[in-house]
């Protein structure tokens, strides 16, 4: 076997070191995207109809299962960061998907018991009738949800901690010829998201509205199940990264280090600061990355002095790459920062939306109407037929203008969507203009919904849908690549992770700002505030979705400054048109 065969860093199922063209690649990568697809099928309905559940069933006000859902989703992306620190330094990336698969499992199954056993949840009840007092859930039944609740969150933040990392980990990013098809990865991950969450938002939803909510979970939970039986079977294939020292550790070190030599003088050499030699027995396993002239702050971390011992306290003196890897992080805080926003906006898709789809008419064609909370399947479908178009066509294109593996950098991508975003806030703000008018034209404005829908098609909500769903495919996807990329490699699955927090804000903001909104236009609209009330034809929701769009558009405007100042680690992988054609005999791994 030729030692250019070994994958650094990497070992079998049986702890051996991985070999390429043996283990990892795309055909291992397809078994980590199946099962991402399948938790995207069992999830992705909750994001877009529990508030439904959690209004229709079980008698929440509007705003408030709005919060609850958000809170929810929130949770879920937050605690991805522990899973993402348990993946990266103790349990490893696959074993973190395992168990992480097998919580989510017990949620969802904790949910259909729930919704199945009517003792479990409040007397049915229609809580648009203005004439019905409907009780509200109980304490008791309420700790049963929140614990289901928060499994499934639990389980949903270690599968996106883990799955993005442990698939990227199938391909060596200093390889031309993998960093492209690594690039291909972060594209079909999305893709899986999208297949899984096709059938999600439109087969779960129609059984969740018209068969049971208790076999809309149940079938979830089987889906969840499934997911977790593939990644088992892809064991032998994988690529399995191999725990360090913890990177969170170390970078730790380097700010208690810092302060600890706040008053040194910095030398003038940069060659002077500590680094261990690349011929020691502790270099071998470990990157040497080059000195930056920036955030020179953190340098002082690394000073030497005359008294300086031959074995350093790791908490006094740290090495030069150390110190790099905490300016990576810390340059990766202001575009993380810059993102937040962005999940504010896709909020109110999943709670607002549905509320005023709920009002509309959901004719398709004939008898058969379209759910509400389906109505994110209308960008899905155009992302499952555009996201091949263009990781086959428009990057190979681009890549021959710009040499980069990815077609266009990272940050560049995460810039599209950011503005499309803003873009996205204002369509939603004129269509709620022109359902309002056709209720207050038609004098239905105290129209229950569902039950008395307005003479307008719910179609009407998918061109914000349509251009959110644009911004996901260049925000999220560039996210993941960027963190995963920049991120040293004891931080990839806690990197990844910041985009999930930043989604975590996004949601927990998404409480905060409704609850600002409303009590700052308390007592000065009619309704009790922007967006109080179950009464949404006579709400200011227009007012609300234009506030968001300008707050986004400020927020891209900062984000080019941010983006402009970020240096990058190293140069991406360029890729020639032989390396294209290399390994055409492996291109199936």
């Amino acid at each position: 076997m030729e030692k250019l065969d070994l994958v650094e860093g990497k070992v079998d199922w049986k702890g051996r070191t991985a070999v390429k063209y043996k283990h990892g690649g795309m055909r291992a990568a397809l078994f980590i995207l199946v099962t991402f697809a399948f938790d995207s099928m069992a999830n992705l309905h909750l994001a877009v109809n529990l508030v439904t559940y959690f209004n229709g069933i079980l008698h929440f006000e509007v705003a408030d299962a709005a919060n609850a859902l958000t809170n929810f989703m929130g949770t879920g992306y937050i605690l991805s960061i522990l899973f993402g620190i348990l993946a990266d330094s103790y349990i490893g990336r696959f074993k973190t998907v395992l168990i992480s698969g097998s919580i989510e499992f017990l949620g969802l199954a904790l949910l259909t018991v729930q919704a199945h056993y009517s003792s479990l949840k409040p007397p049915t009840c229609n809580v648009f009738d203005p004439t019905s007092r409907c009780e509200k859930i109980k304490s008791g039944h309420a700790a049963f949800l929140y614990i289901a609740l928060y499994l499934v969150a639990a389980g949903t933040g270690g599968i996106k901690a883990a799955v993005p990392s442990h698939g990227a980990d199938q391909f060596d990013e200093k390889d031309h010829r993998e960093a492209k098809h690594m690039s291909s990865f972060f594209n079909f991950l999305l893709l899986a998201l999208c297949l899984g969450g096709a059938v999600s938002l439109t087969l779960i939803v129609w059984l969740d509205d018209h068969k049971g909510w208790d076999l809309g979970f149940g079938v979830s939970a089987i889906a969840m199940f499934l997911g977790v039986i593939i990644a088992v079977a892809g064991w032998p294939l994988y690529r399995i990264h191999v725990q360090g020292t913890s990177v969170i550790v170390e970078i730790i070190q380097v700010y208690v280090a810092a302060i600890r030599n706040r008053n040194l003088q910095l030398p003038e050499n940069p060659l002077e600061l500590y680094e261990i030699g690349k011929d020691t027995e502790a270099a071998l396993e470990d990157d040497f990355l080059p000195h930056r002239d920036v955030y020179r702050f953190l340098d002082k971390a690394a000073i030497q002095t005359p008294s300086t011992p031959q074995t350093p306290d790791p908490w006094k003196l740290c090495r030069v790459t150390q110190v790099e890897n905490a300016k990576i992080i810390l340059g990766m805080i202001p575009i993380f920062a810059c993102t937040i926003i962005m999940t504010l906006c896709l909020a109110q898709l999943q709670t607002f939306s549905v509320q005023q789809g709920l009002t509309m008419d959901t004719t398709v064609v004939g008898s058969f109407h379209i759910p509400p909370a389906s109505l994110p399947i209308l960008p899905v479908v155009f992302l499952i037929i555009i996201i091949p178009f263009y990781d086959q066509i428009v990057v190979p294109l681009l890549r021959k203008f710009t040499g980069h593996s990815a077609g266009i950098t990272h940050l560049q991508r995460i810039g599209v969507g950011l503005i499309l975003s803003s873009i996205s806030m204002a369509v939603a703000a004129i269509m709620e203009v022109k359902r309002k008018a056709v209720a207050r034209d038609h004098k239905m404005l105290d129209a229950i919904p569902v039950l008395q829908p307005l003479p307008i098609s719910v179609f009407w909500l998918s061109l914000q849908y349509f251009i959110f769903g644009i911004a996901d495919m260049f925000t999220y996807v560039g996210l993941l690549e960027f963190f995963y990329s920049e991120a040293p490699k004891g931080l990839k699955t806690v990197s990844t992770c910041f985009l999930w927090s930043s989604m975590a804000l996004g949601y927990y903001l998404s409480t905060i700002v409704v609850k600002i909104v409303n009590s700052a236009t308390k007592d000065i609209t009619k309704s009790g505030g922007w967006l109080a009330g179950n009464k949404i034809n006579r709400n200011h929701l227009n007012l609300f979705y234009l506030l968001l769009s300008l707050m986004s558009l400020v927020n891209f405007i900062v984000y080019l400054l941010v983006a402009r100042r970020y240096e990058y680690r190293s140069e991406s992988p360029v890729v020639s048109s032989v390396d294209d054609k290399a390994g055409a005999k492996t291109e199936g791994n």
